[in-house]
């Protein structure tokens, strides 16, 4: 008897690691999406501090969107190559996070400022191709719903983060507020680190060179992985478009104080905290396709409904209805990626499709602020929706093979 209850027991802690490391892993995904998303919200007092035109702004979004990019690469590779280190990139992705708005608080020019934000997408480059290949090997049964549940971290840290920093800056200046945030962010980096890195010590070291560059080709030789970068790029460059330019709709056109600006733009987020573990787990059973192609369609007519009420409640229940699906579906879109890409290659993969969206996307903060200046904002909504329309095309014609049943963890990398 005993020798079974020690059995069960040792079959058990593979499971509870399992569970741990998704739980701690999901609340730093929290605390990175709260620094990102103070961002919108400081971006009305940025822009009056420094006087900016329409295409600054969107400048500013592309230099975020830039350094990603640039970094995310470099940082799947060592997320494959370097598997015992990732604690300290996870750690280090949650320190550059309060570095950067210390940055932006003692910036006093456009060039400070862009500065920040190229620390600000640093973060964002170092923490999802890590967090990500971690989850999609040790969850590779259940793909859809750890990415998913993952994502729940972020859109606890995109709604609720908002909402207290909209509250808090009707108390304290902007600036100030930027460089409180800088000591809990180098706490909870230590404290990130010392929970998982015993986790990925005990792991694999990394990959061998010729099983890398096995897994790189097998990336290049599937149509069905660029179609779904393709289309996830249509989805990017309309949210990125509408991450811009909806704080300024909202505070500009709208007349909100920074308080009701949080409300709206938690209301973006708050919602895909409840629709994000349904859209996992429907799309680990019935496959991507039959979860993004409606969600991409049913995006497109809100982008088309957004500028047409004069505020109040219709405006905050199309934004509400909006985030059911606002970030989710980037979640589902990398799971079906890496459904069809090699165990080795993970992390390199989601920072490959990452790049490729960086790309594509990179001008359209700039395009949009084009498009406000000559025709308002109104019209920036609707390029948005032809964008989401155009991405359900793509995905139209997209053929998922059917997964093959993967082994649930697969140790340490």
């Amino acid at each position: 008897m005993p020798e079974v209850l020690s059995t069960l027991q040792n079959a058990q802690e593979p499971q509870e690691e399992r569970k741990f490391l998704l739980g701690t892993l999901t609340f730093g995904h929290t605390v990175i999406h709260w620094y990102q998303q103070m961002f919108p919200i400081f971006l009305p007092f940025i822009r009056a501090d420094l006087g900016l035109s329409e295409v600054q702004v969107g400048g500013l979004m592309s230099a975020k969107q830039g350094a990603s990019g640039l970094l995310t690469l470099p940082s799947g590779f060592a997320a494959d190559a370097f598997n015992k280190h990732k604690a300290v990139i996870l750690g280090s992705a949650m320190a550059m996070g309060g570095c950067a708005y210390l940055v932006a608080s003692i910036a006093p020019t456009y060039l400070g400022v862009l500065t920040f934000l190229v620390m600000l997408g640093a973060a964002s480059a170092l923490w999802h191709p890590s967090s990500v290949s971690t989850l999609s090997l040790q969850f590779a049964d259940r793909r859809g719903t750890a990415l998913a549940l993952h994502g729940v971290g972020a859109s606890v840290g995109d709604s609720v983060g908002p909402l207290c920093i909209g509250a808090m800056l009707l108390l304290v200046g902007w600036k100030d507020l930027a460089q409180w945030h800088m000591i809990p962010a180098l706490i909870l980096a230590l404290l990130m680190w010392k929970a998982v890195r015993q986790y990925y010590s005990a792991g694999p070291g990394g990959l061998t060179r010729r099983s890398y560059f096995a897994g790189i080709k097998g990336i290049f030789t599937r149509p069905t992985i660029f179609m779904v970068m393709i289309a996830s790029s249509f989805v990017g460059m309309a949210r990125l478009s509408v991450i811009t330019f909806l704080p300024l709709y909202l505070a500009e056109e709208m007349g909100y104080d920074s308080f009701w600006l949080g409300f709206h733009w938690a209301l973006l987020y708050a919602m895909g905290i409840f629709s994000q573990p349904l859209m996992g787990i429907l799309s680990d059973r019935f496959g991507r396709k039959t979860v993004l192609l409606p969600s991409f369609a049913t995006m497109g007519l809100l982008y088309l409904l957004l500028p047409m009420p004069d505020g109040g409640f219709l405006l905050a229940l199309i934004i509400g209805t909006l985030g059911l699906f606002f970030y989710g579906t980037g979640n589902i879109a990398t799971a079906a990626v890496l459904d069809v890409a090699s165990e080795h290659v993970q992390g390199t993969t989601q920072s490959f499709m990452t790049l490729f969206q960086q790309v594509v996307t990179l001008p359209a903060p700039m395009l949009a602020g084009y498009i406000v200046s000559q025709f308002g904002y109104s019209t920036v909504f609707y390029y948005s929706s032809v964008l989401l329309f155009s991405a359900a095309t793509v995905w139209a014609f997209i053929r998922i093979p059917k997964r093959a049943k993967a082994s649930s963890g697969n140790g340490g990398h």
